[in-house]
């Protein structure tokens, strides 16, 4: 595979949970934001909240709240004279990409300079704290948390799928049995030799009745994440109540 000094920041990012105390300078957090910044985008939806040195999750120095910013498209719209007629949902979803873009560049300039950084995808759900702590207007959705800072471990990266259960040219196949049991294999045998589970000390526990047959001899991801899209977030309203809280509106209205 080729490589260079970008690609190989790609291929060696991995999730750090442990940080040193030293705190980024504030031209390397500058580097990092502006990276975000020109990142594509749709709209320029995206927006930060940044917060230092407080107590973060992993004790991480820093703090990004990535957010979907309508508050700010629609005051500079009213400068213009105009409104905003988009839905909420197409707003939403072009506002995601362009949030989504941004961080993501945030986190391979932050490779570059040897830091790292974990998402925290459980977000959303804490839209209503957020808007208390950062005092958000109406209109501006916390869609995701990253911490960052300089790695006080060095994990190895996780295991992906195999590029034939991953890229598919020109049409989408139809799965056989082997070629899905061999993408599975892959993911969870590359756990496994890492002793992921184990040293997390973690297993879903059951919620349906079923006899657990798992151990953390042979617990790995096909199943754990197997468990966290069956048994979990299946009321939309989760979701729903989050976004309304911060003034966006995806329930069709009902007419007659």
């Amino acid at each position: 595979m080729i490589q260079n000094p970008i690609i190989d920041a790609m291929m060696n990012r991995k999730s750090i949970r442990k940080y040193k105390k030293q705190m980024p300078s504030d031209e390397e957090i500058e580097a990092v934001v502006r990276a975000g910044q020109q990142a594509p985008f749709a709209y320029q939806l995206g927006s930060l909240l940044l917060s230092r040195g407080k107590r973060h999750p992993f004790s991480a120095p820093l703090l990004f709240t990535i957010c979907v910013d309508a508050h700010r498209m629609e005051t500079m719209m009213a400068r213009r004279g105009w409104k905003m007629v988009t839905n909420d949902l197409s707003l939403l979803l072009f506002g995601i990409q362009d949030a989504a873009y941004m961080a993501e560049n945030m986190v391979i300039a932050a490779e570059s300079l040897g830091m790292g950084s974990c998402f925290l995808g459980a977000t959303p759900y804490h839209a209503k704290q957020i808007i208390r702590q950062y005092k958000l207007p109406q209109r501006v959705f916390p869609l995701v948390q990253l911490v960052m800072g300089f790695p006080a471990e060095n994990p190895p990266p996780r295991p992906r799928y195999p590029l034939n259960f991953f890229l598919f040219e020109d049409t989408y196949p139809e799965f056989d049995e082997e070629t899905v049991q061999q993408a599975m294999q892959v993911m969870d045998e590359g756990y496994l030799a890492q002793d992921y589970y184990r040293r997390a000390n973690y297993i879903i526990p059951l919620e349906d009745g079923r006899p657990e047959t798992f151990t953390m001899e042979n617990y790995s991801w096909t199943e754990h994440i197997s468990r966290k899209a069956g048994q979990w977030l299946g009321d939309m309203n989760e979701l729903i109540k989050p976004l309304e809280e911060c003034g966006f509106h995806v329930k069709p209205e009902k007419h007659g």
